[in-house]
């Protein structure tokens, strides 16, 4: 697949990371942004304006299957996916900062009055966000969670401590809840796919697998988190912060959010109906004492600054709080949150690009969601002919992967070895991002 990309931007240099391996990629820009990054990757790069007719000629737009718009301006972004448009066929996807250009964009497309003129994708990084970060809340004590199957099935990710009963337990030995697998562990920020023999530490990241209601019954029984949040508190009152704050109001979770900005903290309060809304700076400590942040079940800290988000988030690790999420702009900061003892961090342009997978499906292959900064994917893979009534045990994959959830017409089933395997079922598999491209392979058509 063919991909220009305009923005020599982090976003952009994540994009081409993340793509370069298997796809044709051109980055439009000018010369001055880019970067020494974009030289280790095996890319083209044509120096200019992506709204300039020529310049999309010179980065060979018409032969393009995909155009992805991600400078750090929103309007040139809109611009440039809109000339792009004017060579017909290719799909174009716009990133964009502000609301009002995400829903304007989204109502002209799908307005009964539009033409053929229209961008196909409106990616607002910042709403991602915080879709990601409402998932983990409401999972008490998750690092991660993704619902797949209606959210019949689920993805758990958990921290092992040392009290855990399972460590320095095999899996096979653990007793693991029916219904569910454990596809996945993470140690020394080394993602790995585990087998029996393998043994559970103190530290480990385990993500599982399985039905919704098993994976509740695993939480309660191996990781004691049997407790639902209540509360929660959100320092940084901007676009992500009154968002998470309205969806947590949805679900009667008792909520406070401090803000600095005093005019802010105005609109908030007028926006925001259930909200108890604080102003004052989420760095001073004896703030966040007087306001009782330390007994909230779970702290988010989202501001704009990496720096701001951190010192939160330890100030609010000092006060007792067990469970801290902190923004994180640059992702190369994220491993420094976790060895500090952050227990999340999430990043905007993570939650992008992950979104940018989905949409990229190939050959009846879908990602549903990536894990570890990248390191594992889910894929969603349809079950051809050729394997119809195979045993999964004989399937013998070329590269280490898990079965974890198979959908078969309306029924979710967690398979095991002598699981058959039937066309037209739909297997949601676990893999390593550098075993994700073999496996697609493997199911292909021979």
């Amino acid at each position: 697949m063919k991909m220009v990309i305009y923005g020599a931007t982090e976003m952009g240099c994540l994009l081409a990371t993340e793509f370069f391996e298997d796809h044709d990629i051109t980055i439009i820009d000018k010369d001055e942004n880019r970067s020494d990054e974009f030289d280790k990757l095996d890319i083209s790069f044509v120096e200019g304006n992506a709204s300039s007719i020529d310049v999309l000629n010179s980065a060979d737009i018409k032969n393009a299957d995909i155009f992805i718009a991600c400078t750090a301006i929103d309007e040139a972004n809109i611009v440039a996916c809109l000339s792009a448009k004017k060579f017909g066929g290719v799909r174009t996807i716009c990133f964009v900062s502000r609301e009002e250009y995400r829903k304007t964009l989204n109502f002209e497309k799908n307005n009964a009055n539009f033409c053929d003129f229209f961008i196909d994708y409106i990616i607002w990084p910042e709403e991602l966000l915080t879709q990601d970060i409402f998932r983990i809340v409401t999972v008490a004590h998750a690092l991660d969670v993704e619902n797949f199957a209606d959210g019949r099935a689920r993805l758990l990710e958990y921290k092992v401590k040392s009290h855990h009963p399972i460590v320095g337990k095999k899996v096979k030995d653990c007793g693991f809840t029916k219904n569910t697998l454990m596809v996945g562990l993470t140690r020394d920020c080394e993602l790995f796919i585990p087998n029996g023999d393998t043994e559970i530490k103190d530290g480990d990241k385990l993500i599982f697998m399985g039905t919704s209601h098993s994976l509740d019954i695993l939480a309660g029984t191996f990781f004691h988190e049997k407790e639902i949040v209540k509360s929660a508190a959100i320092i940084g009152g901007g676009n992500v912060g009154i968002m998470l704050a309205k969806s947590l109001e949805k679900l009667k979770i008792k909520t406070k959010i401090v803000e600095k900005d005093y005019a802010r903290c105005q609109m908030l309060a007028e926006d925001l109906s259930n909200t108890l809304v604080i102003n004052g700076d989420g760095t001073n400590l004896k703030l966040l004492d007087e306001e009782e942040i330390g007994s909230a079940d779970v702290v988010i800290s989202v501001t704009n600054n990496d720096e701001k988000n951190l010192l939160c988030s330890l100030l609010a690790k000092q006060l007792g709080v067990k469970r801290v999420i902190a923004r994180v702009a640059k992702v190369v900061n994220i491993p420094l949150f976790e060895k500090v003892g952050i227990d999340i961090a999430v990043s905007p342009k993570n939650s992008a690009i992950n979104e940018v997978k989905n949409d990229l499906q190939e050959n009846d292959v879908d990602i549903l969601a990536t894990v570890e900064q990248g390191q594992g994917e889910v894929l969603e893979i349809s079950v051809i002919p050729e394997f119809n009534g195979k045993k999964i045990m004989e399937l013998k994959f070329p590269a280490g992967a898990i079965i974890g959830v198979i959908v078969r017409k309306n029924n979710i089933i967690i398979p095991n070895g002598t699981t058959d395997i039937y066309t037209g079922d739909i297997l949601i598999i676990f893999t390593t991002s550098e075993n994700a491209r073999v496996i697609k392979e493997f199911f292909k058509v021979k």
